[in-house]
């Protein structure tokens, strides 16, 4: 589940939403950033904000645990993006949901989780680390 903020993280996030797309994985997103993906050719299921209400609500669809990852990148200030982003880290935390608050750490690991295999992480003794 992606709520990307403004539009510098949506543009950070667009290459590793587009990899999670080409590997098949289902991508779900609040209202801005599903517009955003749209727009750029890339699939996803717009999910409701917590205090909308729908069939998509993102509290129940996180207590339901319909996501394997959350990112949450707050756009501004405002009482009730504060509130709804506090309720979706919380939410994934609650859940156990691995939760990124930050657009270029979220693109990485994706980046790592999408092109590297196990036979590319060798285990190493903690003394080999230097």
């Amino acid at each position: 589940m992606i709520s990307s903020g403004e539009t510098k993280s949506k543009v950070d996030l667009l290459d590793a939403c587009r990899t999670l797309s080409n590997k098949h994985y289902d991508l779900y997103a609040t209202g801005g950033t599903h517009k955003f993906l749209a727009e750029n050719g890339i699939a996803s299921t717009a999910v409701n904000w917590p205090d909308e209400d729908g069939d998509h609500n993102v509290l129940q669809m996180i207590a339901n645990k319909q996501f394997d990852l959350v990112i949450n990148i707050p756009k501004n200030s405002s009482k009730r993006e504060l509130e709804n982003d506090y309720k979706i880290r919380r939410g994934a935390i609650d859940f156990n949901i691995p939760l990124f608050t930050n657009a270029r750490l979220a693109s990485a690991f994706i980046n790592a989780f999408c092109t590297k295999s196990m036979d590319d992480i060798k285990i190493k003794a903690w003394d080999e680390y230097k």
